[in-house]
């Protein structure tokens, strides 16, 4: 181990239940992916978080992505998992690669390709998630080890791969985001990278100066800070998502926006500022005990949401704007995100201003997944 270097996560993927109803029998998957910093030495994490049972990983590989199901020729290297070339993932846990040696560029796509020898039935409750970008599924057949995969499906989940680490200067940290849909990016358009922590990566590689940081996306749609939906609540993936990632420096939580809008409507979890707050300041307490600088991020307006009528009352809209208040005055957290701020309608605080809006109300554009990116101010992270 080379003692001036440590390992950062350069992308990662919140592991959560898949909802696509998918199922896989001697399928080879590719997945494509984004990093942010760079390096020339990596490892691969595969998860297993939700499945019901053990899942053979018969055998995988990692490539620079060249176009479609393709990777770059000579740039694919297999990975071994503790000098295997197989393995076997319990009910609930991950594994980890060993070391590849493999020249990264910053903000490089990847492929990371695998083949599932056995038969993995929907029920087996397989870990995926939405991706926003396009994904294959092979026809029945080994084809881990192609220059170009054949497609039998695209999809638009990332399937098992959870996380890339790179070994980077001592001096590198990371950055996760932890949020809902609106982190992940929900509605954006597909393989164009415009969630607002692919922003933020973009102003971190392109900035003179400053502290190397690598941008860990954990966005989770649906997720909420006290109540778990789709997957675990913010509260309980915190220690896997955020504490556990290698190199982590610094945390932004952009979270509470779906436990205002309680979309399952019970009434046991209609929540208050108060128990926003609380969780908040939880997290604030976990992190800080670690030396991880966590930011907190103000929730943007929904006050004419279309995406599920009914979401918005003014009850709701008083305990966005108490949380807002909290985390612009409080002092309880290392510095403040105020997406809020940069997204809101002057004439009508309520909404989102029409061109930062993708149409629902709830969401953003484009544009304003990239004006929240632009919104956050690098100098915190020094």
């Amino acid at each position: 181990m080379d003692n001036n270097r440590h390992w950062v996560g350069t992308w990662t993927t919140s592991p959560a239940p898949s909802e696509s109803g998918v199922g896989f029998n001697n399928h080879t998957l590719r997945m494509n992916l984004r990093v942010s910093i760079g390096g020339d030495t990596l490892k691969v994490r595969l998860s297993n978080a939700y499945g019901n049972g053990k899942l053979l990983i018969s055998s995988a590989y990692v490539g620079i992505r060249d176009n479609g199901p393709a990777i770059v020729p000579d740039s694919e290297r297999k990975l071994t998992f503790g000098g295997s070339g197989s393995a076997t993932i319990a009910a609930g846990a991950l594994v980890v690669s060993d070391p590849v040696k493999l020249n990264v560029e910053p903000l490089a796509d990847l492929s990371v390709t695998f083949y599932l020898p056995g038969e993995i039935p929907t029920g087996f409750q397989i870990t995926g998630r939405y991706a926003r970008q396009t994904n294959y599924i092979s026809p029945p057949g080994d084809f881990s080890a192609e220059t170009v995969m054949p497609v039998g499906t695209i999809t638009d989940e990332w399937f098992f791969v959870s996380s890339i680490d790179v070994l980077a200067s001592k001096e590198t940290g990371g950055v996760v985001a932890l949020g809902d849909s609106l982190t992940d990016a929900n509605i954006s358009t597909h393989d164009a990278y415009k969630r607002w922590p692919d922003q933020l990566a973009r102003r971190l590689i392109a900035r003179q100066g400053g502290r190397p940081l690598g941008v860990m996306n954990q966005g989770l749609g649906g997720n909420r800070i006290l109540h778990d939906l789709r997957g675990d609540s913010g509260l309980r993936r915190f220690d896997r998502d955020v504490l556990a990632q290698p190199g982590v420096t610094h945390v932004i939580v952009m979270l509470g926006t779906n436990d205002l809008r309680n979309r399952i409507a019970k009434p046991e979890e209609e929540v208050t500022a108060k128990q926003m707050i609380s969780g908040l300041c939880q997290m604030a307490l976990r992190a800080q005990a670690r030396g991880i600088k966590l930011f907190g991020a103000t929730l943007t307006p929904f006050g004419n949401e279309t995406f599920l009528p009914g979401a918005w009352n003014p009850v709701r809209e008083g305990h966005r704007v108490a949380v807002n208040n909290w985390i612009r005055k409080s002092g309880a957290i290392d510095g403040v995100v105020d997406f809020d701020k940069a997204l809101r309608d002057p004439e009508c605080p309520s909404q989102m201003l029409p061109i930062y809006d993708c149409g629902d109300g709830l969401h953003p554009s484009d544009l304003g997944y990239c004006k929240m990116g632009d919104a956050i101010d690098l100098a915190m992270f020094d």
